[in-house]
């Protein structure tokens, strides 16, 4: 028999939380919740959305966990915030971890990852709380990812790397080993990271400039 999960959001991610965790894990998800001021609808994927703050006497913790899907805005801030109030609440806060992922650590992933497909986590990683890893990154071995942090596609964390709390790092980032990511870092698309950053960085890849040549002028193509 399935557990009862409930997740905060109404958007995309939680969508997204919607299918992981219906079609890869033993929850079967059963309502959605946000803060009152933001209901549009009253259901979403064909389930219930109720206001977080009447969540409780609705779908009580005893009976239900929960998980929190939402994306890396203010830097996570609030991800973080409704993470924090819903652990206030009493609530279980439960992690997504795809079948599809490699997980080498020993399950060191802690309350209310999202682990998509992909993912190559290395021995002796530790990942915290609250903590999303979008498809197909490497994690390498000896590496800790702090609460709060997001991580997008396909970026490469070489071994011994430390990442602070609310970090946000971009797809194709690259990170050498045994660096240290300050808190609430921002790691751009493409970015190449060679020494330690520290707290409240910002680090931009450069992007590809288009030619003077116009396409129709390319031989061979």
């Amino acid at each position: 028999m399935k557990k009862s999960l409930v997740i905060f959001g109404a958007g995309d991610i939680a969508q997204l939380a919607h299918y992981y965790f219906s079609t890869d894990s033993d929850y079967e998800v059963i309502a959605f919740t946000v803060d009152a001021s933001h209901i549009q609808e009253s259901s979403f994927c064909g389930l219930p959305v109720v206001a977080f703050e009447e969540v409780i006497q609705e779908y009580p913790p005893e009976n239900n966990d929960f998980f929190v899907a939402l994306s890396y805005s203010k830097l996570n801030a609030i991800r973080k915030e409704k993470f924090l109030a819903a652990k206030t609440k009493g609530y279980k806060l439960v992690s997504f971890v795809s079948s599809s992922a490699t997980v080498l650590n020993e399950g060191k992933v802690g309350e209310n990852c999202f682990i998509f497909e992909d993912n190559t986590i290395q021995p002796f990683v530790t990942i915290g709380n609250n903590v999303t890893l979008w498809s197909g990154n490497h994690i390498g071995h000896h590496s800790v990812i702090k609460d709060h942090t997001f991580i997008a596609s396909h970026v490469v964390v070489s071994g011994g790397v430390e990442i602070g709390e609310q970090c946000f790092l971009g797809v194709n980032a690259t990170l050498r080993d045994h660096i240290k990511i300050g808190d609430r870092c921002v790691v751009g698309a493409g970015a190449l990271l060679l020494d330690d950053a520290a707290p409240e960085g910002v680090y931009i890849g450069s992007a590809t400039e288009r030619s003077r040549v116009p396409s129709t002028r390319l031989r061979g193509i």
